[in-house]
């Protein structure tokens, strides 16, 4: 579950891991793509269109939305795209949960590219020069209803702007359509979690779906993703100092990032015919 959203859901505190950017290993992401990239084209037929509208160096912040509940393909989807295009000597990091980023899986996470959501550490990144790509959503976007599978809703957070406009790079807009399929969403789970008080840890839902091979899912065990057909597609950047001038309005430029997101993702979904298939 990748995702600045996540930390910001506790006012974008958590913690700062270090410098996990140290870990980038070009390398062992050229050797993982190997194998991630055919199985992500086979089973979810994936596309990635738009790639060239990334400025073709320096810091980038790419803002996506979230899909797919705790199995989420889209930086499977996306990473192996970037690398093929860009080479392997631009580093992207994608922001994710601390959660994602501890315990035995840390060093590969790290290794990867995957750091931990902060708003240091994403500025961190970005001074380095690297392309940063976040979901501002979180997990509230990653296990939003079927019924609102193709709405962009990032549940009010904007320190993705903030991050932005403190670093001075130009927003890139990322949309995704098709993970959300991969099994059915009925409900995040608000009132569950309030209900249990999970909320006092910080657990804002308790996600329930429908899925293969487990069925009904309460959180736990996770379902695998149906083979849905994904598509993401690159919008074009947004430079806020000359879109919005030297003292920008961070909720108007939300409300555009928000809204030119649900532009092209309308044009995505008018063109999909069924469900999972595309």
């Amino acid at each position: 579950m990748n995702g600045e959203g996540i930390i910001e859901t506790s006012g974008w505190g958590g913690r700062v891991g270090g410098n996990e950017r140290s870990g980038w290993d070009p390398k062992f992401i050229e050797q993982v793509g190997k194998w991630v990239r055919p199985a992500v084209r086979t089973w979810f037929r994936a596309e990635v269109r738009g790639i060239e509208r990334i400025p073709a160096g320096g810091p980038v912040l790419l803002v996506a939305n979230h899909s797919g509940g705790m199995i989420t393909p889209d930086g499977l989807v996306f990473a192996p795209a970037f690398y093929g295009h860009f080479g392997y000597d631009r580093p992207l990091h994608s922001l994710a949960h601390y959660g994602v980023v501890m315990g035995p899986l840390s060093l590969v996470m790290n290794r990867l590219g995957i750091i931990e959501a902060s708003p240091d550490n994403a500025a961190a990144a970005l001074d380095d020069g690297a392309v940063v790509l976040v979901f501002p959503g979180g997990d509230y976007d990653a296990y939003r209803p079927t019924t609102a599978a193709n709405v962009i809703d990032f549940n009010g957070r904007t320190g993705y702007v903030k991050t932005a406009i403190r670093a001075g790079v130009p927003i890139v807009p990322l949309v995704s359509i098709g993970a959300q399929e991969t099994q059915l969403f009925l409900t995040r789970g608000h009132r569950l979690a309030k209900l249990l008080r999970l909320t006092k840890f910080r657990l804002e839902i308790v996600p329930v779906s429908v899925g293969l091979p487990f069925g009904l899912s309460v959180f736990f065990p996770p379902n695998l993703p149906l083979p849905s057909k994904i598509v993401m597609e690159v919008l074009d950047p947004i430079d806020i100092v000359a879109q919005f001038g030297d003292d920008p309005d961070i909720d108007e430029v939300d409300a555009h990032v928000r809204v030119t997101m649900q532009r092209s993702l309308d044009r995505l979904a008018a063109r999909r015919r069924f469900p999972v298939l595309g």
